[in-house]
């Protein structure tokens, strides 16, 4: 079980800050998914910055749309998307409202909950596995589009919360290149991971899809 210290959720000021502040502070906080099948406890140890218009690699770089909506709305708020057609990935929506920008969440520790993250994670070869990258993570918390505009600091019943955990010290922060961003996008270095934490996903630089014949 999680220390009752780290049952305190995060205030919405914490995500109203520059999404390069909120992304490395984000390491260490614990998100509860709670499902009618019960709930299970993440401690994030990879995201990914997105600053909406200055930022070719982001969803709301071009503007706002039906999908990227909840991107402009108050921060604290959760923005799901679906890629690839099979996949579905979380952020949490951060900065002034109208500002568009963005935290992916990448990787984490299963703190609690395990036992029900393993019946949706059947192919992972061990628990580090089970969160260990975006549409991973994902899949093992239950996350659709059901949760998109969902808000993660409301002290009311909610299926998706972000508690402040045991921030990482600033020592054991990592940062380099997004994973499979291409464009102006790919030089940013605005993945941030703990290190030598055996939960972290592998990087991977972009590659184009090739279309079919």
């Amino acid at each position: 079980m999680i220390a009752t210290p780290d049952r305190t959720p995060l205030p919405r000021k914490f995500f109203d800050r520059p999404v390069l502040e909120v992304a490395p502070d984000l390491l260490g906080r614990i998100l509860v998914r709670t499902t009618p099948d019960g709930p299970i406890a993440l401690r994030l140890t990879e995201v990914e910055a997105y600053d909406g218009p200055n930022d070719p690699g982001s969803h709301a770089y071009r503007g706002r749309t039906a999908r990227n909506d909840v991107m402009f709305g108050p921060p604290g708020h959760v923005y799901v998307y679906f890629t690839y057609g099979m996949w579905f990935c979380m952020n949490l929506v951060c900065g002034p409202e109208g500002r568009a920008s963005a935290v992916l969440l990448r990787a984490g520790e299963i703190v609690e909950g395990a036992e029900l993250a393993r019946t949706r994670r059947l192919s992972a070869r061990n628990d580090k596995e089970l969160a260990k990258g975006p549409a991973r993570l994902a899949t093992a918390l239950g996350v659709d589009r059901a949760l998109n505009g969902t808000d993660a600091c409301t002290t009311d019943d909610t299926p998706l919360r972000v508690l402040t955990g045991t921030p990482v010290p600033s020592g054991q922060v990592r940062n380099g290149p997004r994973t499979g961003v291409s464009g102006e996008g790919a030089v940013h270095p605005w993945r941030f991971w703990v290190a030598d934490d055996p939960t972290v996903s592998p990087y991977r630089a972009h590659v184009p899809r090739r279309r079919r014949s």
